[in-house]
């Protein structure tokens, strides 16, 4: 007999995989397969197990749920908006914006603060890619094309930032550094574009798998200010 059921907590595919594992140890379970997108897990086993048994098998990260208490779940009030989903991207924003003025504003200049801006930004997002380094490339590829299509592009897409971050703060191989970020952002746009024209309901990694952040209109902002920003400083340059 087969069942499927509900799964909170996963932001990654290593969440998926640890799952996964977690079931699979549960005696009468045949066969597993968590599906990251659907938060949903379909279950094979000889005979019934009772949902109380599947819950215990699984660490507190997780919480499993037939689908009917997913759908109750997902009608409480409580749910957070968008706003309060996506307030620490925000916040990072906010801070990056402070830090680009603060550093510029005795003698200042609009290219040397754009030039941090980009630089703070990359290495501030990288960070956050580098705390899940396994999780994050799953995630990458849910909406960038490159990375769904070369996989090894989202392995090393935390340390191009990492690297791009570096360039425009040392102020080396500025032109190469805005070629690179018009390309990747450019590409990685277009996915995000795609995305929500499609209505699809994923989660966003540009903040890797650290925070649970919804791919909503702000991802579009946030990659078109860069790319704003990368296009004027290569005139400028």
């Amino acid at each position: 007999m087969q069942h499927t059921y509900s799964i909170e907590g996963m932001t990654c595919g290593g969440c998926a995989s640890s799952v996964e594992e977690q079931l699979a140890k549960v005696d009468g379970v045949q066969d597993v397969q968590v599906n990251l997108e659907k938060a949903e897990a379909n279950i094979t086993m000889s005979q019934h197990i009772s949902l109380e048994k599947l819950k215990a098998a699984l660490s507190e990260k997780y919480t499993i749920g037939t689908k009917e208490e997913h759908r109750v779940q997902a009608n409480v009030p409580a749910e957070k908006s968008k706003f309060e989903q996506l307030k620490p991207l925000f916040l990072i924003f906010g801070y990056l914006f402070a830090a680009a003025l603060l550093l510029n504003y005795r003698d200042w200049d609009y290219a040397s603060a754009m030039l941090d801006f980009m630089g703070l930004f990359y290495i501030v997002f990288s960070f956050f890619k580098f705390l899940d380094l396994k999780g994050f490339p799953q995630s990458f590829s849910m909406y960038d094309p490159l990375a769904k299509a070369v996989p090894v592009y989202g392995k090393i897409y935390p340390f191009l930032e990492l690297a791009l971050g570096l360039l425009f703060l040392m102020r080396f191989q500025i032109p190469l550094a805005l070629i690179l970020t018009i390309v990747i952002l450019g590409i990685t746009t277009y996915g995000v574009t795609k995305s929500l024209l499609d209505k699809k309901s994923i989660r966003c990694a540009c903040l890797g798998t650290a925070l649970n952040l919804p791919m909503t209109e702000a991802t579009f902002i946030e990659n078109a200010i860069m790319l704003v920003m990368a296009l004027l400083m290569l005139f400028l340059f």
